[in-house]
């Protein structure tokens, strides 16, 4: 029987390039992004989406995160689910709907095939190997850093880059 090392290493393999930490490390931390710090949270607070009067809330727990958009509220949740204590999010706000689509389908894509593997093994063994699992994603994930707490802006402008003779105002009559 494989081991619990040599059953994640097979999902990892298996999920390839959408394995969840890649993800992260190839498509969200390659753009500009911004950090996001979770409040301190209780060990399985599973995250809960609510719509409320004043807009949309990440539920953690006791803890509650206003989110501006549905977007960012499944993104964040995403990463609250494996545990995570901080993230980069997108700072372009017309990716994180798609990035957030392709979370959610790693996660579920992970915890499928990890169920059809180990099927046959005792439950207790399943829920070991599941929480290795978002452990590893969870270790990955920080490993790989949150980015910047605010992101960087390219400071030069076309007005700036013109030579400096255009900019002083000489006059050829004078």
């Amino acid at each position: 029987m494989p081991s619990a090392a040599q059953y994640l290493a097979q999902i990892e393999r298996q999920l390839g390039d959408s394995w969840l930490p890649r993800i992260y490390r190839e498509r969200i931390l390659k753009i500009r992004t911004r950090s996001y710090q979770f409040p301190p949270l209780a060990k399985r607070a599973a995250p809960e989406i609510h719509h409320t009067l004043l807009g949309i809330e990440v539920k953690l727990g006791r803890h509650r995160m206003l989110c501006p958009d549905l977007a960012t509220a499944r993104y964040l949740a995403g990463f609250a689910r494996a545990g995570c204590k901080a993230v980069a999010i997108p700072y372009d706000i017309t990716m994180i709907s798609h990035l957030a689509d392709e979370l959610e389908s790693s996660w579920q894509r992970m915890l499928l095939l990890t169920d059809s593997l180990i099927s046959d093994r005792s439950p207790a063994f399943r829920a070991r190997i599941r929480t290795l699992l978002i452990g590893k994603v969870r270790d990955e994930i920080t490993a790989a850093g949150a980015g910047a707490r605010i992101p960087e802006f390219k400071q030069s402008t076309r007005q700036t880059d013109k030579p400096q003779k255009a900019a002083r105002g000489t006059n050829k009559s004078d």
